[in-house]
């Protein structure tokens, strides 16, 4: 959530910057700034009516102290007390609707971040690795694993419809193996695993900004009132909500492995084949609370972290910067990561590092006190650390050997217990 003290200061300053983002946006920030002078002006007229009648109670009761006539008097403070009442009523009226278009307003871009209208816009910063010269005609990872017998699309559609798949043998060991060797790798390098529910309410989502914008995406158990996680990032940046930090426990870096649950209500027709996109997965994900000033150079690192990953792999990769148009609503900045896919002959995202600034602690109320005791927001950051099952299906087309095996990657043979994994009978 933005500062309603920074729309109501500079409020073309932030329709200027949300324009980059889309063109409809600077309607929210009028529209805020409407109901926020609404509200004020209720404010004002409460504080008056309240105040007249605080003034009448008095005269009222020095009169009773001398025995004198007060009905008139109690006649005007019952007709105070219920323009009051109407007053506080439109005011809650005012306030929620406030409260609705403030969290419909996304995060202002970076300074930094490239200017576009969508992904054909974004920015390639670098790459790494380089794309395996095959002589022969590369496989799709979803060929490979049907013939290795460990994809099995069949069996996952007939348990849950489409976009759901089984992992038998190597593929769930694979699966494992990867999960352990980047939560592994991550606590290695300063951050603290955490085991966290898959179901949270609803305030839990509003706070890292899925509700209400993204609603149609999330699956909703209804009888309980709770969400089924989207990613880890919802529960890890939500365990300090509502909280005061100190300034030297900064900075926090998280890291969890949950399988994560989308209806992909937007992507219909997309990716139809294979795991690249499904209603249930697997990701290893990296949040950083950390302190304002730093959260620049913070994003830096979790994304060399998420790199490091693919490099361990042996994996060519590229990182992009993504444009004005195409960041997530609570991302002041993301880079993606992207893994080349020998049999689409293009690189696909398989990370998201994103700085969201002071966006999500403002919903969540998430705050430090710095060495003068000021009580300041954090800023909050998250990446993938990474998508497990887009790693998997990278490893299989990249490793794929033309017998129809896939070499397993060195750093996982320790985890795998085997340097190849051969089709079934081989």
């Amino acid at each position: 959530m933005l500062d309603i003290e920074l729309l109501r200061e500079n409020p073309e300053f932030v329709k200027e910057r949300l324009r980059l983002r889309r063109e409809d946006y600077p309607k929210l920030v009028d529209e805020a700034l409407r109901l926020d002078e609404e509200r004020r002006s209720i404010l004002k007229e409460l504080e008056a009516l309240r105040a007249e009648r605080n003034a009448l109670s008095k005269e009222i009761g020095k009169r009773k102290s001398k025995g004198e006539q007060t009905a008139e008097l109690e006649g005007k403070v019952k007709e105070i007390k219920e323009k009051i009442e109407g007053l506080e009523d439109q005011l809650s009226k005012v306030e929620e609707q406030l409260k609705s278009v403030m969290l419909s307003i996304p995060n202002i871009p970076h300074h930094s971040v490239p200017v576009g209208k969508d992904e054909t816009e974004n920015v390639e910063v670098r790459r790494w690795g380089v794309p395996r010269d095959f002589d022969f005609e590369p496989k799709a990872h979803y060929e490979i694993g049907e013939t290795l017998g460990i994809l099995d699309f069949e069996r996952g559609a007939s348990l849950a419809g489409s976009r759901f798949t089984v992992m038998w043998g190597w593929g769930a060991k694979l699966e494992r193996a990867l999960i352990n060797f980047m939560l592994d790798f991550h606590t290695s390098r300063g951050y603290k695993e955490v085991w966290v529910p898959h179901l949270v309410k609803p305030e839990i989502l509003e706070g890292t900004g899925q509700l209400p914008k993204f609603e149609e995406d999330l699956y909703f158990c209804e009888r309980d009132g709770l969400y089924l996680i989207p990613t880890a990032e919802v529960p890890l940046t939500n365990l300090f909500r509502d909280t005061i930090l100190e300034e030297k426990d900064l900075p926090i870096y998280l890291t969890a492995y949950t399988p994560c649950y989308r209806r992909e209500a937007g992507a219909y027709g997309k990716d139809i084949r294979g795991i690249i996109r499904q209603h249930q997965f697997d990701k290893v994900e990296l949040v950083k609370i950390v302190h304002p000033d730093t959260s620049d150079q913070e994003l830096e690192k979790l994304t060399a972290d998420a790199e490091e990953i693919l490099k361990l792999l042996g994996l060519p990769y590229r990182v992009v910067a993504l444009c004005t148009g195409d960041l997530g609503f609570a991302s002041a900045k993301t880079y993606d990561i992207e893994v080349w896919f020998p049999s689409q002959n293009k690189y696909r995202e398989i990370s998201s590092c994103s700085n969201c600034t002071d966006f999500q602690a403002r919903r969540m109320n998430t705050r430090f006190k710095d060495s003068e005791g000021r009580k300041r927001f954090v800023h909050t950051l998250n990446g993938s650390g990474l998508a497990v099952g887009r790693t998997l299906a990278a490893i299989l087309e990249n490793y794929q050997q033309k017998d129809g095996s896939v070499v397993v990657p060195e750093v996982l043979r320790d985890y795998l217990k085997a340097d190849v994994i051969k089709p079934d009978g081989a």
